[in-house]
């Protein structure tokens, strides 16, 4: 359990909501783990299969309060909403937004600032504990140019421009990649960004933890009541979760990018994981996507301090903060989106 942002995450997947007085009761196993008053919450998102009582989801639909149930894995299955709740209008502001150009280019920046930032950070960090493994006069290179273009896209105003920006940036990024892959470069060379289908074995870990991502934002974006498939930076477009998209880009460096790299640094994934097609799409093995999925939840799991909460979430939680972050921003409740800077 966690409570910040007025919002209750219920991560115990064996733990039961119900009502008591004004309050709300967690238990696990019969056995009290927590309570709290409900008027001090905004949003309850609960991974657990057990559930809440029918008396709990009917006060929360009088109270206002959100509540959404994820399975254990982060799969969105429904939220509750009360007749007065404000979602509707949460949503009518994302679509006026999305609408407006300079509007969307104000999320947009702050998004693609935290992508470029993370992308810096995560050579930066390769650089420092590596510094004998890899080309380090290329990777000071990129780290500055990264750095330079931090203002510039701080100040952007024009979706077109930015877009630019971003392209030129991830390209650099993805030409120093190869310099982040120190073990098995036998099986794991990178030679540039290729997909629909992935040709070769790091293309095809990127691609498949970048749909994994982009579902966990998915999820994360309907579970706090705006609409996935309506983004600022990435326009509309049937059956595209836009949205998504637009959150996980700075997501991207440090929860897929690392996490792929750290794979196959510590060998937990090798070349026999996966396999190639005679199309030439390369794709997991059964057992390789079993452990790529098995590290992946096991990752979620795993605990970090929000570089803008100050507080101790686990991974998993990111895309729904930020997505939290996101709604308040749209409801005016903050100035401006946060974008997840990793230090």
């Amino acid at each position: 359990m966690k409570k910040f942002l007025n919002t209750l995450f219920i991560t115990n997947e064996k733990a039961y909501l119900s009502l008591d007085g004004k309050t709300i009761k967690v238990t696990v196993d019969h056995q009290l783990a927590g309570q709290f008053p409900l008027h001090t919450l905004e949003n309850i998102i609960c991974f657990s299969y057990n559930g809440a009582s029918p008396a709990l989801m009917g006060a929360c639909a009088e109270e206002g309060i959100g509540l959404s149930f994820y399975t254990p894995f982060g799969k969105f299955l429904c939220r509750i909403n009360g007749e007065n709740h404000g979602n509707v209008l949460l949503r009518k502001k994302q679509y006026r937004v999305s609408d407006d150009t300079a509007a969307s280019c104000q999320i947009a920046r702050n998004m693609i600032l935290g992508k470029v930032y993370n992308c810096r950070w995560s050579i930066d960090r390769t650089l420092r504990d590596h510094s004998m493994r890899v080309n380090t006069e290329q990777c000071k290179i990129t780290i500055n140019y990264l750095n330079s273009s931090l203002p510039k896209i701080k100040n952007e105003e024009d979706l077109d421009s930015l877009r630019g920006l971003e392209g030129e940036c991830a390209s650099l990024y993805f030409k120093i990649f190869d310099e982040l892959i120190l073990n098995q470069k036998e099986d794991f060379s990178f030679h540039g960004r290729n997909k629909r289908p992935p040709i070769d074995n790091i293309n095809a870990m990127l691609s498949f933890g970048y749909t994994l991502l982009a579902n966990d934002c998915a999820n994360a974006l309907e579970g706090v009541g705006l609409d996935s498939y309506i983004g600022f930076l990435h326009r509309d477009r049937p059956g595209r979760n836009s949205l998504a998209l637009d959150l996980m880009e700075e997501l991207r460096p440090i929860m897929v990018d690392r996490f792929v790299v750290s794979l196959i640094n510590n060998r937990h994934i090798q070349g026999k994981d996966l396999v190639k097609a005679e199309n030439g799409a390369v794709t997991f093995t059964d057992k390789g996507k079993k452990k790529f999925l098995t590290a992946w939840q096991e990752r979620k799991r795993s605990s970090i301090t929000h570089p803008y909460l100050k507080e101790k979430i686990c991974w998993g939680l990111v895309p729904h903060v930020q997505s939290l972050l996101l709604a308040r921003y749209l409801r005016g409740d903050i100035d401006g989106y946060p974008p997840f800077l990793w230090k």
